[in-house]
Formats: structure tokens, C-alpha cells, sequence
């Protein structure tokens, strides 16, 4: 029999990328693309995709190997085409979370946010020995 929801606590770290992340360069993080270069194969895009990738502003050359086999060679030290998504932490503490619940959701709507991780890790101790003292009762 499954328990109820307002028996549990669910505990979490995160670090969300609106609010502890920076977008970052393809030298700040040490893009693999950047670092080494990369190829695209031609025959694999689509005309849109393959007029971007012409049209980026990104050197490059055409590399022909074989009949239906040609390459994009972009050189190293230039952005790569996820230039984007790259992000780096920019220090700030992770929340500490402690809610009620799981997974299905919060019926109570509790939750608290601890300062300090070894605050949380102190609650989730204590939770844990409450949870083992109830099941030798039992």
C-alpha cells in the first residue's frame, strides 16, 4: 500500500541557471570546438541549416572525400554553433531544500530552505532517525 504524501519530505540542492550561472565563452569553458576545431557534414543539413552554417561569420573550408561525402572543416578559435548555451557558476550558494512530499506533490505545502548546508544535512539526519525509530516500533 503506497503511503500517503503528507507523510514524507523530499530534500534537494539545486543551483538554478536563471540565478547561479552566467552565459560563458567558448574559451571561458574550454570548448572542446573551439580548442580543437570542428566539421560539420554537409550532405547531413537541411538548406536553412546549411545556409546558417555558411553564413555565421564562422571561417571555414569544404572538404570533398568521397561522392555524397562532404565537410564543413571549421578551424580551432572561433565559437562553436553552441556558443550559447554555454554558462559557468558564478559562486553563489545552492538552495537547501527540505519540502513535503515527493515526487506526486506537496499536499501540506510545506517547505523550508536552510542557510546553511550543514543545517539541512543535520534535518535530513534527524528525519532519517525518526524514520528508522518508527519502523522498530512497528
Amino acid at each position: 500500500m503506497p503511503i500517503d504524501t503528507q507523510y514524507m519530505q523530499t530534500y534537494s540542492i539545486t543551483a538554478p541557471l536563471a540565478t547561479h550561472f552566467r552565459k560563458a565563452s567558448c574559451e571561458e569553458v574550454n570548448c572542446p570546438d573551439f580548442l580543437n576545431g570542428w566539421r560539420v557534414r554537409k550532405d547531413a543539413l537541411n538548406p536553412q541549416m546549411l545556409h546558417t552554417a555558411t553564413h555565421s561569420g564562422r571561417s571555414y573550408t569544404e572538404l570533398h572525400v568521397a561522392e555524397g561525402e562532404n565537410w564543413l572543416v571549421f578551424p580551432a578559435g572561433q565559437p562553436c554553433f553552441k556558443a550559447s548555451q554555454h554558462k559557468l557558476p558564478i559562486g553563489k550558494p545552492e538552495i537547501y531544500y527540505v519540502r513535503g512530499g515527493d515526487q506526486r506533490g506537496n499536499p501540506l505545502g510545506t517547505k523550508r530552505i536552510h542557510t546553511k548546508p550543514e543545517f539541512w544535512v543535520e534535518d535530513f539526519a534527524e528525519n532519517l532517525d525518526n524514520i528508522r525509530t518508527a519502523q522498530e516500533r512497528a
